[in-house]
């Protein structure tokens, strides 16, 4: 069976540089969706003066793992408003007032990561917790996951560095050294092991279950 996530392309360097600054093009401060706790919209707010008072946004939290079941993490640049330098997942934003909340993910997964693959959304959940510069999280998450064998093509502004990781290997090391990951995909993790998920099977085994 031929998984619904296996598609994937990168692009040039050039090309996501590109489209992250024709996508801002025109735009005032950044802006996030706010919403109530069932994740219906209730107006919006600056980004940044949602996270000083702990408003509650919607946000999406990607996840990419390639053939052989590696998950691709990155780690936050150190020039980030928040949690630089800290390993996270694929990569995790906020869609724009008025954006569809995957359209919003292929966009960033772009942006960031210089590749866009085929995304299946596999859970949600809803978290807060305060961060360093005296901020805090309080996010409705959406989790999507996809596979994808591209090499990432970073945007340093975003990104520090990248790494593909067995499962097991993260789990020991997210277990050894907690303070190098970030809250929320600490918190994903947790969540989507709770869960048998056909989307997530189908994410990590891709076409045949494995390199090939």
């Amino acid at each position: 069976m031929a998984s619904p996530v296996h598609h994937c392309q990168s692009f040039s360097h050039d090309v996501h540089l590109t489209a992250q600054r024709q996508s801002g093009a025109g735009r005032g401060p950044e802006e996030v969706i706010l919403v109530d706790a069932c994740d219906h919209p209730i107006g919006a707010a600056e980004k940044r003066a949602a996270h000083e008072s702990g408003l509650l946004h919607r946000a999406f939290s990607i996840i990419v793992y390639d053939r052989a079941g590696r998950m691709l993490l990155q780690q936050r640049a150190r020039s980030k408003y928040h949690s630089g330098g800290l390993w996270s997942n694929t990569c995790c934003s906020h869609p724009r007032p008025g954006e569809d909340t995957e359209q919003a993910a292929h966009r960033r997964l772009i942006e960031e990561m210089g590749f866009d693959c085929q995304l299946e959304r596999v859970h949600e959940f809803v978290y807060r917790v305060e961060v360093d510069n005296g901020l805090i999280e309080h996010e409705y998450d959406h989790v999507f996951v996809g596979r994808c064998d591209a090499s990432p093509r970073h945007h340093p502004d975003e990104v520090e560095a990248w790494c593909w990781i067995d499962p097991n290997d993260l789990q020991r090391e997210a277990e050894r050294r907690p303070e190098h990951f970030t809250y929320w995909f600490k918190r994903c993790l947790a969540e989507l092991s709770k869960l048998s998920l056909p989307g997530l099977r189908l994410a990590i085994a891709g076409d045949g279950g494995g390199p090939g």
